[in-house]
C-alpha cells in the first residue's frame, strides 16, 4: 500500500498542488503576477486549474479584500450581452423588472476573471476591448454618462487564441490587450510526479478514507490524462463509490483506459470528435435527452460551445439539415422546438441547416436510413416526396 501526505498551505488560499518543476515555476510567476495591477491571460486545456491560478492571483493580490467575479463567456446569453456584463435600468427591454449592476460593476475594485475567452462572440470581443481601452462603462437605458470602474482583468482559454487571429475569429487588438502577462498551466500528462499529490488531496476530501495500492498509483501516473486534474478528481469519486467498502483500490478497480496506460494522446480534433459521437450515441442509442445530460453539462462547463455544435451539426447531417427533426431525434416533445431554437440561438451552438440539406449520410451498419415524421411532413408539405430516395411521378 501507499499513501501520500497531502501538502498544507494557508486555508484561505486556493491550492495549486504539485512539486513538478513546471508547478514550482508557475508559482513564481503567480507570485508575481499578484505584486502587479497588470492584465493576465492564462491559457491551459480544459481541466488544467485555469481558474485555480486567477483565484491564487486575486488571493495575493492588493484586492484580495474585494470581489472575485468569474464569468463564462460561453454562457452569456447572444441576445443582450451588455445586460450580463455592464448592467440595465428598470424598464429598459422588455423583461428588465430592476435594476441590473451588471458583472463588471460588481467586480469594482477588484477582479473580473473571464473564463472561456476563446468562446465569447465577435459582438461581445468589441465591447470588452472598449471597456479595457477606458475602463468606462453605461448600464443598458442609462441617461446618466458613463462611469469609469476600477477592475482588473484576468482571462482564460483553452483554445489557441494565435490561430483564431489568423482565421479571423478572434481580434488582435483584444489579444493584445489582454496579453499583458502570460501564464501557461502545463497539462497533467507533462508532470506525472504530480498525480499523487492530486490524488491525495482528493482522497483526503472523500466522505471516508480509502487507499489505493501501488500497481493503482502506478497506473494513475502513466496515463496520459487529456480531461486533466479534473479527469483525475472524476475518477478518484468514481473508484471511490464503485470500489467494494474495505477494499483496498488496485488498477482493477479503474476504469479500463486508466488501468490500460492510456499511452497516446489523442489529437484534440479527433478527442472532439469522439465526444461528438459519444454524446450522439447515448441521445439516440441510450435513450437521453437533449435536456438532460446535454444541457445541464453545458452551463456546468463540462462541454464547451463547440462541443454542442458539433453535436447539433451530427444530428442535421442525419435529418438533411431539418431543425425539427433533429427535435425528435433527441428525444425532445414537438412543443420544445421554439425552446431547443432558442437555447441554440442564446448561446450561439445554432449551425446553418442550409449546409447539410444536400448532404447524403450513409446508415450505420445494421441501421434504416433514418426518415423522422417531422421531415417527411417538411417535405410533404414543399410538394416533394416524403422519401429523398423516391422519385417524383
Amino acid at each position: 500500500m501507499s499513501t501520500f501526505p497531502v501538502p498544507r498551505t494557508n486555508k484561505n488560499l486556493p491550492l495549486l498542488l504539485g512539486e513538478s518543476a513546471a508547478i514550482v515555476s508557475l508559482r513564481r510567476e503567480i507570485e508575481a503576477a499578484a505584486r502587479t495591477d497588470a492584465k493576465v491571460l492564462v491559457l491551459g486545456e480544459t481541466g488544467s486549474g485555469k481558474e485555480v491560478v486567477a483565484r491564487l492571483i486575486h488571493e495575493q493580490s492588493a484586492r484580495a479584500s474585494r470581489t472575485f467575479v468569474a464569468v463564462n463567456c460561453s454562457g452569456i446569453p447572444e441576445t443582450l450581452p451588455e445586460s450580463e456584463l455592464f448592467g440595465h435600468t428598470r424598464g429598459s427591454f422588455t423583461g428588465a423588472y430592476r435594476d441590473k449592476p451588471g458583472l463588471v460593476r460588481q467586480a469594482d475594485r477588484g477582479t473580473l476573471f473571464l473564463d472561456e475567452l476563446g468562446e465569447m462572440t465577435p459582438r461581445m470581443q468589441g465591447m470588452l476591448l472598449r471597456f479595457l481601452e477606458n475602463g468606462e462603462i453605461q448600464a443598458v437605458g442609462a441617461d446618466v454618462a458613463a462611469t469609469r470602474v476600477n477592475v482588473r482583468v484576468i482571462a482564460a482559454t483553452n483554445r489557441n487564441l494565435s490561430e483564431m487571429v489568423a482565421a479571423g475569429t478572434f481580434r488582435e487588438d483584444l489579444l493584445y490587450r489582454l496579453r499583458v502577462v502570460h501564464l501557461h498551466v502545463p497539462p497533467l500528462r507533462e508532470r506525472p510526479e504530480d498525480v499523487r499529490p492530486l490524488g491525495a488531496h482528493f482522497l483526503d476530501k472523500l466522505p471516508r478514507p480509502i487507499q489505493l495500492a501501488d500497481d493503482a498509483w502506478a497506473a494513475l501516473e502513466k496515463y496520459q490524462w487529456p480531461g486533466n486534474v479534473r479527469e483525475l478528481q472524476n475518477i478518484i469519486e468514481q473508484v471511490f463509490w464503485l470500489t467494494p467498502l474495505g477494499e483496498p483500490v488496485t488498477a482493477a478497480h479503474l476504469p479500463p483506459l486508466v488501468a490500460g496506460g492510456g499511452t497516446t494522446l489523442t489529437p484534440t480534433r479527433e478527442r472532439r470528435r469522439r465526444l461528438s459521437d459519444e454524446l450522439f450515441r447515448m441521445i439516440t442509442q441510450e435513450g437521453h435527452t437533449f435536456w438532460e445530460p446535454i444541457q445541464r453539462m453545458f452551463l456546468a462547463r463540462d462541454l464547451t460551445r463547440r462541443d454542442v455544435r458539433e453535436l447539433v451539426q451530427r444530428g442535421l447531417r442525419e435529418t438533411r439539415g431539418s431543425y425539427r427533426a433533429v427535435v425528435t431525434l433527441f428525444n425532445l416533445p414537438e412543443s420544445d422546438y421554439k425552446k431547443f431554437m432558442n437555447f441554440l440561438c442564446t448561446h450561439g451552438c445554432r449551425p446553418e441547416f442550409r449546409d447539410f440539406r444536400n448532404t447524403v449520410t450513409a446508415p450505420e451498419p445494421n441501421r434504416p436510413p433514418l426518415v423522422p415524421e417531422f421531415a417527411v411532413r417538411e417535405r410533404q408539405a414543399a410538394g416533394l416526396p416524403a422519401n429523398h430516395s423516391e422519385r417524383a411521378a
